[in-house]
């Protein structure tokens, strides 16, 4: 977006300004042309990754809100299921593990029902990671590329500011203003596109980091469920603590006990 925006006003500038962006790249020819059309494009799919993420992110980050709200005060995991969205991460993770009980009691050759389980929910949760991690291969791509494509471009500026020095004979400002200029705004283009693709890597690879977190102590309570047929569970919150039970005044630990003997 902010490459675009660059454009604009260079190329609007252009007309009057000499030694401006749309100038620059018209001398810079197909080359610097070429490279400033891939950079643009690394900054425009770049921030559509970010934002994509972000609203995908905060979708499954509100699921589990909800899933920590009501979904253990069900009486069982298909009732909770039942009250999940239909596309939700969680419901993902819980109707997984179900068609992984239902399948275990089918299979001829002996299997632990903890490992089939726990191998079924792990393959379930690896699949989530997976979505969430896609399109963060390309913003680690263009941080560590776009560096380099502008620097490519600042070389052909430089390159072609040389050409001109040495058939003009002269190294007048006039003559090498337009190829260095050119040369510096690859240079800058490309740590433009660069660092906000950085930066959105790492904010949204911690993010994804948080995510699989709050889905692998989900899976693990799961696993829990199903292998103590329901007699595990996490406590729900708001629920009521049951009351502590008083001793009748007057008793001791020892009375409470049945008394202590003791040998003469």
């Amino acid at each position: 977006m902010l490459t675009t925006i660059l454009a604009a006003g260079g190329a609007a500038a252009g007309a009057e300004n000499p030694y401006g962006l749309g100038q620059a790249l018209k001398e810079g020819g197909l080359i610097s042309q070429s490279v400033f059309t891939i950079l643009c494009l690394m900054s425009i799919v770049s921030f559509y990754i970010l934002f994509s993420k972000l609203f995908e992110q905060q979708k499954i980050i509100n699921q589990a809100k909800r899933v920590r709200q009501g979904f253990w005060s069900a009486n069982s995991l298909r009732e909770g299921s039942a009250k999940l969205e239909k596309n939700s991460a969680y419901k993902q993770i819980v109707d997984d593990g179900l068609a992984a009980q239902d399948q275990h009691s089918k299979l001829t050759d002996p299997v632990e029902a903890h490992d089939w389980l726990h191998g079924s929910l792990a393959r379930s949760e690896a699949a989530i990671n997976s979505k969430l991690g896609g399109g963060l291969a390309f913003l680690a791509t263009v941080g560590a590329t776009a560096p380099f494509i502008g620097l490519f471009g600042t070389v052909i500026g430089i390159y072609r500011a040389l050409i001109k020095i040495g058939s003009s004979g002269q190294a007048s400002i006039d003559a090498v203003a337009g190829p260095v200029g050119e040369a510096l705004i690859m240079t800058a283009l490309g740590l433009v596109v660069a660092v906000p693709a950085v930066l959105a890597f790492n904010w949204l690879q911690r993010r994804n980091k948080g995510i699989a977190e709050d889905l692998s102590s989900f899976s693990n309570d799961v696993l829990g469920f199903l292998a103590s047929n329901g007699a595990v569970r996490p406590a729900v919150a708001g629920a009521a603590k049951p009351a502590a039970v008083k001793a009748p005044a007057g008793t001791t630990t020892a009375g409470q006990a049945g008394g202590v003997q003791t040998r003469a």
